[in-house]
């Protein structure tokens, strides 16, 4: 039986998840994802050390191996994972600095000259980025002013499933889909834009060679056979974006579909055709992509999302580090026996700044309308429900953009996992989500470009039919869709009326 193996890069953990050309895990590893603060004389400095994350993967993949009678029967792998942050490799392969961790705010002053200096409408001309300040392009101008010396001797700046790729076959490439993440990339030519290279002031050279993906790229090299426990020539093909690949396994590829993938961010997915590099994307907040489908393209937005429910239960209702792990079926069933609506109680969920429909990194979470009978249900059900809001907003803000409805609305990710959120979920859209019977849709759309790449798959057509499962279907309660509706117009007021505030208190201790 022939296996495949899609490679994790999360915010949360490093999956490795063997699957049969079916679609079905047969195998599995994990370690976590690490975040370290460097420097003591900026502790929001965050950053995820190579040696952790190319360590913890590695352990992921033997585990994963593990469980199977040998590698051998594995034909291909590819990596997928976030998008922006990246690693300075010397022409020996050392790395020469942490990647920046997107939750780290060190870039605000390159953000602020990127704006001023090339501005926001031509950056989503080209590439179709908004100009956020975890963009790939202001790491690397922060390390230009900062550590001079270390890009200097820089070969290349490698995106982190780039950097993990190198570490298993020592190639230096990227695919259209990451190679999209760095506001330097052209989406009409696909290729890197000489134009923004020249305005920002970086040196080419640092940019990889950008494929396709479902490329092959080289084969396991006998290194890093000895960590993973992956066979020697074991061939690594090139897989993508998380977001993106995780449109292969549900058929979310086809237009006028909605893909919505909620993690630690939340993302909502279309495909197209065509680059959609129209301005008013750019003023929803959305980001236009190269897809890894042959051909495609993305327009999608994201937020920050998942993290915050984690935060709340390692803070605020105890968890990790406090001797008392509380179990998130407990936690969610007092969420879903508090009324709808909180009992007035609304989160505004911008702890890690605003990314879509509005673009403010200094934009802050809030909880309000809180008063004595709030209980601690309540406060759970309304980060739920502020989610479910953003979610909304996204979806509201996209279709406004482009002018028509979404016809279908699919979800993977943790959040399918819970039946009370998924239906909170579709009350506040007002319209069904589809939940497929999928094991993890982002590693299973990276194997099942591995699967491309060497020919076990004719195309994504024919991967997508042997795959793809039917799961269960949200459909709205009519009478809490009417409210969250009504609610939702003071949702829309919760960002404005915040705002100064959010900013004063942002620039006194985050700025």
């Amino acid at each position: 039986m022939d296996l495949l193996l899609g490679i994790d890069l999360g915010s949360t953990s490093l999956k490795a998840i063997v699957y049969d050309l079916d679609g079905r895990a047969v195998a599995r590893g994990t370690r976590p994802a690490e975040k370290f603060h460097p420097s003591a004389q900026h502790p929001e400095w965050t950053v995820w050390q190579p040696e952790q994350i190319w360590g913890g993967t590695a352990e992921a993949i033997r585990e994963a191996i593990g469980g199977l009678d040998g590698a051998g029967r594995i034909r291909a792998v590819a990596v997928t994972g976030m998008g922006m942050d990246g690693v300075p490799l010397d022409g020996d392969g050392n790395w020469l600095y942490p990647l920046i961790s997107w939750h780290d705010p060190r870039t605000g002053p390159q953000h602020r000259w990127w704006l001023e200096a090339i501005g926001a409408e031509k950056t989503f001309a080209v590439g179709g980025n908004p100009v956020w300040p975890i963009n790939s392009a202001l790491r690397i101008l922060w390390m230009a002013e900062h550590e001079p010396e270390i890009l200097a001797r820089a070969d290349k700046w490698l995106l982190i499933e780039d950097f993990v790729n190198f570490m298993l076959c020592g190639r230096r490439v990227t695919d259209y889909s990451m190679a999209s993440c760095t506001m330097l990339f052209d989406q009409r030519a696909l290729g890197w834009s000489s134009e923004m290279v020249a305005a920002a002031g970086i040196d080419g050279r640092l940019l990889c060679e950008a494929l396709p993906s479902g490329s092959v790229i080289g084969e396991v090299h006998r290194g890093a056979a000895e960590i993973t426990g992956l066979e020697e020539g074991t061939p690594v093909v090139l897989g993508g974006h998380d977001l993106i690949c995780g449109t292969l396994p549900v058929g979310a590829f086809r237009p006028a579909s909605a893909l919505d993938i909620t993690g630690t961010w939340e993302s909502v997915v279309l495909s197209t055709a065509e680059p959609l590099l129209d301005d008013r994307l750019r003023q929803a907040g959305m980001t236009v992509q190269a897809h890894v489908a042959p051909g495609m393209y993305t327009a999608w937005g994201a937020s920050v999302a998942g993290e915050m429910l984690e935060w709340y239960r390692n803070e605020l209702a105890g968890g990790a580090g406090s001797g008392k792990e509380l179990d998130w079926a407990e936690l969610m069933a007092e969420a879903e026996a508090a009324p709808h609506g909180a009992r007035g109680v609304m989160f505004l969920p911008h702890m890690s700044g605003s990314s879509c429909p509005v673009v403010d990194p200094k934009s802050l979470g809030a909880w309000l309308g809180l008063s004595p009978r709030a209980t601690r249900g309540d406060l759970l059900r309304a980060v739920i429900e502020g989610l479910g809001y953003q979610f909304l907003d996204i979806v509201a803000s996209m279709e406004a953009a482009m002018g028509g409805r979404l016809e279908k609305f699919i979800a993977v990710g943790g959040a399918t996992r819970n039946r009370f959120w998924m239906q909170n979920k579709a009350d506040i859209l007002g319209r069904a989500i589809e939940v497929p019977e999928v094991e993890e849709a982002s590693p299973l759309g990276a194997a099942m470009l591995a699967g491309i790449g060497v020919g076990l798959y004719a195309g994504i057509e024919e991967a997508c039919s042997r795959v793809h499962r039917p799961g269960v279907v949200f459909q709205p309660d009519t009478r809490r869709a009417a409210d969250y509706a009504r609610w939702f117009s003071i949702y829309q007021q919760a960002y404005p009326a915040t705002r100064p505030v959010s900013h004063a208190l942002f620039e006194e201790f985050s700025g």
